[in-house]
């Protein structure tokens, strides 16, 4: 009985820090990528001058590396394109559209209610007119939809079909929640003058850029991204090749709240500004409880079909 129960100890300790050890994965391949965006970014700072600081070099630099990853880290671990996520094309487009009317659906409660509220105000300073209307609507779609096919490529597509195959599902869910969160608050707003640069500035960025990460100022907002990245790998685990749902319903969040920001403004004098955070004044508090409210009502009615089932 002892034997049993020593034996049963130390597969979960096993177990235990085999998880740790997967969930650590992609860290180590973000601290790969950003180690050699800096030291690129000092060589490369010198022949753009000022033109571009330093820090906004090493952010696009180990983005651009972390979607170049997604090739060689496919072939690796023996990723096909169905795990991935992604569907044959006709299908793609079609879950494309699902998404985009899924998103819309979701998120215009969120911008009726800051509208009424007053905590986001039209903009009268902006000129209205269908020609800037529409100009702003299809350049926003354009880079909101390649916004979202990078990032649920790299979030939902990679990372999530990497850590679904080692890890139990809700862990995966989880993880790439916390990485697609953290990432986007992984900035500094300190320019180095060009002058004074050598190539380890850099590398002085970073204790900036990752306490920027667990700044208690940042933690409405990274609530609402790590709930806007969970709804987005809940809704990738419903179907086996479903990333173009993701992609629809990311695209059409970015683009309402790109267009949002371009004929209104954030009031943050309002007495109810505290349900947005300044990470980008529409996400915070009212979207991470509303995004919780959504996937309660959907595994509850999940719950009650499964059951419903079951009793004929």
């Amino acid at each position: 009985m002892r034997s049993s129960l020593t034996n049963g100890m130390y597969y979960n300790v096993v177990c235990l820090f085999r998880y740790v050890g997967y969930a650590l994965i992609p860290a180590l391949v973000l601290l790969l990528a950003l180690f050699v965006a800096t030291v690129l970014s000092y060589f490369i700072v010198h022949f753009l001058s000022d033109a571009v600081p330093l820090r906004q070099l090493i952010s696009r630099i180990t983005q651009g590396l972390l979607v170049l990853s997604i090739f060689p880290l496919l072939s690796y671990l023996k990723i096909n394109k169905q795990d991935f996520g992604y569907a044959p094309l006709s299908l793609f487009f079609k879950q494309l559209g699902l998404g985009f009317g899924m998103g819309f659906i979701v998120l215009i409660p969120v911008f009726l209610v800051l509208y009424f509220l007053n905590i986001i105000v039209i903009n009268k300073a902006q000129p209205w007119g269908w020609g800037i209307m529409s100009t702003t609507l299809i350049i926003n779609l354009g880079l909101a939809l390649l916004i979202a096919l990078v990032e649920e490529s790299l979030f939902r597509g990679l990372l999530w079909s990497s850590l679904s195959k080692k890890l139990p599902a809700i862990m995966a869910v989880m993880l790439s929640a916390i990485y697609f969160a953290g990432l986007h608050f992984l900035t500094t707003k300190t320019n180095l003058p060009t002058s004074t640069l050598t190539i380890w500035s850099g590398f002085g960025l970073w204790p900036e850029a990752f306490s920027n990460v667990i700044s208690s100022k940042n933690a409405s907002g990274l609530i609402a991204l790590l709930m806007v990245g969970i709804f987005l790998a809940l809704l990738r685990t419903q179907y086996s090749v479903s990333l173009g749902v993701c992609i629809g319903c990311h695209c059409c969040w970015v683009w309402q709240i790109k267009t949002c920001k371009k004929f209104f403004y954030t009031d943050f004098s309002s007495p109810y500004h505290d349900w947005v955070s300044s990470y980008d004044g529409i996400t915070g508090p009212l979207v991470s409880i509303w995004l919780a409210v959504i996937i309660l009502l959907y595994f509850t009615y999940r719950y009650l079909v499964d059951k419903s089932r079951l009793s004929h």
